[in-house]
């Protein structure tokens, strides 16, 4: 067990951190280790990689709290609540309990949009929670306005202080239900994007870390995870323009069901894979 070490060598800290993390089936044992180590540092990956290489001591006080992290993380608690941050494509981001974690098949979301948007494009993000998917857009896209809009409380606050802390002036966080999202910009919107909740009622998440820690209300979607996606396109038939796009991150196995939401108003519906393969997103133009 980590707490029956030396207190205080970095080398064999981590080394017991790596161990103890990799019994508790995290997946990614040394990584989580390393990143824990140089949080409680607060310094690089790398700098962190290097101190534990020569063995250095850590103070008593910082060697504490690492192992304070590592047990909890050995407990699946995610990686980004205890450090307090997540990145994505290049920004980072402030998340912890209440939000859901950004992940890294989103980007490839945020990419559809970046294709598809024109200049001076107006996009709506609806369920945006930490703002990821809308703060990136806005920060890669300066020229666009960006629109978020979060129901949770909790997730509103994530966000908007993400907005805040980011300054990114293109960019609004909007309190309100995706359901009737932004009436004023009704048919004079670009893209609407969404990564809405989309597991069925009743399925347990593989992963400990998303059953125990996200919030319910970002991951359960009704009887067949759909009824979000349904009002997503019902208010994206709202808010775009002709020949705007629809893009919205799904289940692996969702692709087809979300295809078949979209009526006669809608074309050149698409399955994409994300970056490991499985179909995550589908885009299509209305009208």
């Amino acid at each position: 067990m980590v707490t029956d070490l030396p207190p205080r060598r970095s080398d064999e800290l981590l080394r017991a951190a790596i161990g103890h993390l990799q019994l508790a089936g995290v997946p990614q044992p040394r990584v989580d280790a390393e990143l824990l180590l140089a949080h409680v540092l607060g310094t690089s990956r790398g700098r962190a990689q290097a101190l534990a290489l020569v063995g250095r001591d850590l103070p008593l006080p910082v060697a504490a709290r690492y192992r304070e992290l590592v047990l909890r993380r050995g407990l699946r608690e995610p990686l980004q609540h205890l450090t307090g941050h997540a990145g994505f494509r290049r920004i980072e981001l402030a998340v912890g309990p209440g939000v859901f974690v950004p992940r890294p098949e989103t980007e490839v979301l945020v990419e559809h949009v970046l294709r598809a948007l024109p200049e001076g494009g107006r996009v709506v993000d609806l369920g945006t929670g930490s703002g990821a998917i809308a703060l990136s857009i806005a920060d890669e896209r300066p020229d666009a306005d960006v629109l978020g809009v979060e129901r949770s409380p909790e997730a509103f606050a994530w966000a908007d202080g993400n907005r805040a802390r980011l300054g990114v002036a293109n960019a609004r966080i909007v309190p309100g239900d995706l359901a009737d999202a932004a009436p004023e910009w009704d048919g004079s919107v670009d893209v609407v994007v969404s990564n809405p909740p989309y597991v069925p009622d009743g399925m347990v998440p593989r992963d400990p870390e998303v059953e125990r820690f996200d919030p319910p209300a970002a991951l359960y979607g009704g009887p067949d995870g759909l009824d979000p996606m349904r009002a997503v396109v019902a208010t994206a038939e709202r808010l775009l323009k002709p020949g705007g796009l629809l893009a919205v991150e799904h289940g692996e196995e969702q692709g087809e069901p979300t295809r078949a939401l979209l009526g006669d108003g809608w074309h050149d519906a698409a399955t994409h894979p994300d970056l490991t393969g499985r179909d995550r997103v589908t885009t299509a133009r209305f009208r």
